[in-house]
C-alpha cells in the first residue's frame, strides 16, 4: 500500500474543482524556519475570528506533543491508507505528498468550508507546498516568518528541548532545513517575509498582509534582507562545523 500511494501521489493530478475553488478563496499560507513562530502567529490569527484553519490529512497515527496526544479533525484529520488511496483517485485532494511513507495532503473540502464561511482559509506549509498551490493561483499569499537574528533563533531552538537539554542531531537538521527553505523562498518573488521580533508586531503584519498583501511589496524588500543575512550566518555556521551544505 505504502508504494501504491506514494506512485497515486507522484501521478496526481489537480481536479478542476479544486483550481476553481482556491482561485475563489482568499488562502494565506504561513512558513518558515523551525522555531521562527509560525504556529503561534497562526493562532493568534485564528483567534481573531476572521480565518479558518486547514485541516490536513495524514496517514500517520496520531501523536504525543508535550504529553497531549493529539486530535483528528483539531491538528489532523487522522485516515488509513485505503482512505488516503480512494481521495487520490477521486481527486480530493489540492496538494499531497508523502514523508517517511505516508501521505499529507489538504483537502478541496476544507478550502470549501472556508469559502461557505467568508472566511480566509490558513494553514502552515512547507516551500513544497507553497509552490504547488501558487501553481493554482497566484493569488494565494504566501508569508515567510523569520526570527530577528541568528542567536536569538538559536536561543529559540535551544529553549524547546526544556530541561531534557538539546539534542544536536535534531537541531543540525533543524538548521540544514532552514537552508533549503531559504534559498528557496529567496528566489520566488511572492514570499512576504515577516521578522518575528516582538510577536504582537509580527502577528499585525501577517494580519494585514492577508487583506492587502500588494501594498507590502516594498516593505517586503526591506524584510528579504534579513532572511539573506541569517542565510549568510546560516551558510557560515554549517561551513565551520564542517557540515555540506545542502541545495535547494
Amino acid at each position: 500500500m505504502e508504494l501504491q500511494l506514494r506512485e497515486l501521489v507522484e501521478n496526481y493530478k489537480v481536479s478542476q474543482e479544486a483550481k476553481d475553488i482556491v482561485a475563489q478563496t482568499p488562502i494565506v499560507l504561513l512558513v518558515g524556519i523551525s522555531g521562527a513562530g509560525k504556529d503561534t502567529i497562526k493562532h493568534r490569527l485564528l483567534e481573531t475570528g476572521s480565518y479558518h484553519h486547514i485541516v490536513s490529512h495524514t496517514t500517520r497515527a496520531p501523536r504525543e506533543n508535550a504529553g497531549v496526544r493529539e486530535r483528528d479533525g483539531v491538528d489532523y484529520y487522522f485516515i488509513s491508507r485505503e482512505e488516503a488511496a480512494r481521495m487520490l483517485r477521486e481527486g480530493a485532494f489540492i496538494e499531497a505528498k508523502t514523508y517517511s511513507g505516508n501521505l499529507y495532503g489538504t483537502s478541496v473540502t476544507e478550502i470549501v468550508h472556508a469559502n461557505q464561511e467568508g472566511k480566509i482559509a490558513i494553514t502552515d506549509m512547507e516551500v513544497q507546498g507553497v509552490a504547488e498551490y501558487k501553481a493554482i493561483s497566484p493569488k494565494v499569499i504566501a508569508e515567510f516568518i523569520l526570527p530577528p537574528n541568528f542567536e536569538e533563533w538559536q536561543r529559540r531552538l535551544h529553549s524547546r528541548y526544556g530541561d531534557q537539554g538539546a539534542d544536536p542531531a535534531d537541531i543540525t537538521k533543524r538548521m540544514d532545513t532552514a537552508i533549503v527553505e531559504l534559498k528557496e523562498a529567496l528566489q520566488q518573488a511572492y514570499y512576504h517575509f515577516i521578522v518575528n521580533e516582538v510577536l504582537e508586531d509580527a502577528v499585525s503584519a501577517a494580519d494585514k498582509i492577508a487583506h492587502d498583501d500588494n501594498s507590502f511589496n516594498t516593505i517586503d524588500r526591506s524584510f528579504s534582507k534579513w532572511a539573506e543575512q541569517l542565510l549568510i550566518d546560516l551558510e557560515n555556521h554549517a561551513t565551520a562545523q564542517g557540515r555540506r551544505i545542502k541545495k535547494a
